[in-house]
C-alpha cells in the first residue's frame, strides 16, 4: 500500500516563504526610505549657510530620521564646556520650565571626553548620569554621537525618547552617524560663511562709525549708532552702553538698543563695587553667566535690565576707557558664541579709537579757532583801534576851527561816538581772548555777568577792562564780581537807564565803575546790598561810592588795593 504525500505542505511552504520575502521586501523598502530621507536631510543641511538655521536643521533631520521625540545639538566651547545648546521637540512652556541648559557635565560630558557614539536603553543608568535639571521632561532612550570638523570634534548630538516606546538599534546610529559626517562639512562651510559675513558687519560698522565720528557728528549721534551695531554684530537681545560721569563716579546708561531698551535707558550705578565700574577701571572684558543674578552686578541694572549670560566690554583701550558696553541675552538662553564675542570686543576698541581721534580733531579745531580770534583781536586793537583813536583825536583838533556852533557840536558828538565804539570794540577784544580759557579767569567771568545782566537791563552794558585783570587773586576778584552784580542789578531794578558803563582797571589798586544815565540817586536811596559791599571794601582797605553822576544818572566806584597782594 502506497503512501501520499499531503497537498497542503507545499501550499504551507511556499506561504511561509512569502510572507519571508514580504518581510525582507519591507525592510528593504524601508531602508531605501531611510536613505532617501537621509539623502534629503544632508542636502537640506548642505543648502543652507546661516549658521543658526544650518544647526536647527541638522537638530530637526536627525530627529525625524531616528524617529526621536527629543533631540539637541551641543556645541562644545572653551574648556569643555556646552557653549551653545540648540534643542528641539520642546515646547516654548517646557523651556521656559528648565532651570538651566545642560553645561557638558554628567552623561553629557562622557561624549565630550571620550566623542564616540553611545546608545543607551535608560540614560538614568547610567553611572554618570547626573539626572535633570529642575523642568526638564522626562527622559529614557538616548542615542548621542560627536560631530567632528575635519579633527576637531565640534558639537554632539543627542536624540532621546524612541517613539512607540523601543530603543534606538544599531541602523539608527549608523544613519545618524552618517547624518552627523555630512553635517560636519556642512557646519564648517555655514561656519566660515557666517565668520565672512561678520567680518563684512564689523568692517562696515567701523568704517561707518569711524566716518561718522570724524565728519563732526555729534558724538550721542555716534554712541547710538555704535549701540545699534553692536546689537546687529552680536546676536544679542540687548546692548545698552553706560558712559562716566565727570569724576567716573558713577556710570549711567545713556544709549540702548534690542528688547528693554526702554527700561535700560537712565539707570546708572556706582562705579565703586560694580561689575560695570570693574570693567571701566580695569578696561578688562568681564562674562557674567547670569546677569539678573550675579551680585557684582548692582541692584538697580539687575532689577531694570533683565539679561541672562551677559558681556561686559569696556569701550576703548586700558587707561582711556570711556564707556561700558553691555551686551546680553534673555535670561535661560545660551552665551554669545565666542566668535561674535571676540568680534564686538574689537568693535569696541576701535570705537573708543574713534572716539579719542575725534576728539583730538575737535580740540585741533578749537585751538584753530582760538588762534583765529587771537588774530582778530591783535588786527581790531593795532588796527582798527588805532585808526579810530586817530580819527577822533583829529576830529577834535578841527572842533575849535569851525564857525558854526551846530556843525561842531556835531562833531563833538561824532569824536563821542568814536569813543563809544572803541570801548565797545576793546570789550569785543577782551570777549575774543578770555572765552576759549579752560579755566575761567577774572576777565571772563566778568563778560559773564555782563551777559547775564543783559536781559534786565535790555541792552548789553559797555565795558572797557584794562590792565593784567586774570592775575588778581581769586578773593579779590569774588569781591569785584559781587560788586558787580549789584550794581548792574541795581541799574536793571531801579534807574530805568538806556545805557551802562562799567570800567575795570587792574594797576596798583583793583578799579571798578559802573555808570548809568538814569534816573538818580532818590532820596534814602542807599540799599543795604550797596551798604554790606562797602562794608566788606573796607575790611580789605578799600573804598566804595555811590554818587550821581555829573551828566546824570548814577556812579558807583568800587577800588581795593591791589599792588601789596599781587
Amino acid at each position: 500500500m502506497s503512501t501520499r504525500r499531503s497537498p497542503s505542505l507545499p501550499t504551507l511552504r511556499l506561504d511561509d516563504l512569502l510572507a519571508e520575502l514580504q518581510v525582507r521586501l519591507d525592510a528593504v523598502l524601508a531602508t531605501r526610505d531611510r536613505v532617501n530621507a537621509l539623502f534629503e536631510a544632508v542636502v537640506a543641511v548642505g543648502g543652507n549657510l546661516d549658521i543658526e538655521e544650518v544647526l536647527r536643521g541638522i537638530v530637526e533631520s536627525a530627529v525625524n530620521l531616528v524617529d526621536a521625540k527629543y533631540g539637541a545639538m551641543g556645541v562644545i566651547g572653551e574648556g569643555g564646556r556646552l557653549a551653545e545648546f540648540i534643542p528641539v521637540g520642546l515646547t516654548e512652556e517646557e523651556i521656559r520650565r528648565i532651570h538651566h541648559w545642560p553645561e557638558g557635565r554628567g552623561l553629557l560630558g562622557v561624549l565630550i571626553t571620550d566623542p564616540k557614539p553611545l546608545r543607551l536603553a535608560d540614560l538614568g543608568a547610567h553611572p554618570r548620569s547626573s539626572g535633570f535639571p529642575s523642568g526638564h521632561p522626562p527622559m529614557t532612550s538616548f542615542l548621542g554621537v560627536p560631530i567632528r570638523i575635519r579633527e576637531e570634534v565640534y558639537g554632539n548630538l543627542y536624540l532621546t525618547e524612541k517613539r512607540g516606546g523601543s530603543e534606538f538599534d544599531e541602523e539608527d546610529e549608523a544613519v545618524l552617524v552618517a547624518l552627523a559626517a555630512a553635517a560636519g562639512v556642512a557646519i564648517e562651510n555655514a561656519r566660515l560663511y557666517d565668520e565672512a559675513r561678520r567680518q563684512q558687519r564689523w568692517l562696515s560698522a567701523s568704517a561707518e562709525v569711524t566716518r561718522s565720528l570724524l565728519s563732526g557728528a555729534d558724538v550721542s549721534d555716534a554712541l547710538e549708532l555704535i549701540t545699534t551695531r553692536a546689537l546687529e554684530m552680536s546676536g544679542a537681545d540687548l546692548v545698552a552702553l553706560a558712559l562716566p560721569n565727570a569724576d567716573r563716579s558713577q556710570l549711567r546708561y545713556e544709549h540702548a538698543a534690542g528688547a528693554g531698551a526702554a527700561q535700560s535707558l537712565g539707570v546708572t550705578v556706582p562705579t565703586r563695587g560694580s561689575a560695570s565700574g570693574d570693567v571701566l577701571r580695569t578696561g578688562e572684558l568681564l562674562q557674567v553667566d547670569n546677569f539678573s543674578d550675579d551680585d557684582r552686578v548692582a541692584d538697580v541694572a539687575r532689577t531694570k535690565m533683565n539679561l541672562g549670560p551677559t558681556l561686559l566690554v569696556p569701550l576703548g583701550a586700558t587707561g582711556n576707557v570711556r564707556g561700558v558696553l553691555t551686551a546680553g541675552r534673555r535670561p535661560g538662553a545660551m552665551p554669545l558664541a565666542p566668535a561674535a564675542a571676540d568680534m564686538l570686543v574689537t568693535f569696541a576698541s576701535q570705537a573708543g579709537i574713534a572716539l579719542e581721534l575725534a576728539e583730538h580733531r575737535r580740540q585741533a579745531e578749537r585751538v584753530a579757532v582760538f588762534e583765529d580770534r587771537d588774530r582778530i583781536a591783535r588786527d581790531l586793537h593795532d588796527l582798527v583801534i588805532q585808526r579810530l583813536y586817530a580819527t577822533g583825536m583829529s576830529l577834535q583838533g578841527t572842533v575849535g576851527l569851525i564857525g558854526a556852533p551846530e556843525a561842531a557840536r556835531r562833531v563833538s558828538v561824532a569824536v563821542d561816538a568814536l569813543d563809544e565804539t572803541i570801548r565797545e570794540i576793546r570789550s569785543s577784544i577782551f570777549a575774543l581772548q578770555a572765552r576759549h580759557q579752560e579755566r575761567p579767569g577774572l576777565r571772563s567771568r566778568i563778560l559773564e555777568i555782563a551777559d547775564e545782566m543783559a536781559g534786565p537791563l535790555g541792552f548789553a552794558p559797555a565795558l572797557e577792562l584794562d590792565g593784567r585783570l586774570d592775575d588778581v587773586p581769586d578773593p579779590l576778584g569774588d569781591q569785584l564780581l559781587s560788586a558787580l552784580r549789584e550794581a548792574l542789578s541795581n541799574a536793571a531794578r531801579h534807574s530805568g537807564a538806556s545805557k551802562v558803563e562799567v570800567q575795570v582797571r587792574a594797576g596798583d589798586e583793583l578799579a571798578l565803575t559802573v555808570r548809568d544815565n538814569g534816573s538818580g540817586i532818590k532820596a534814602g536811596g542807599r540799599r543795604s546790598g550797596l551798604s554790606n559791599l562797602e562794608e566788606r571794601a573796607v575790611k580789605i582797605g578799600g573804598t566804595f561810592r555811590v554818587a550821581s553822576a555829573a551828566d546824570g544818572g548814577t556812579e558807583v566806584a568800587w577800588r581795593v588795593p591791589l599792588a601789596a597782594r599781587t
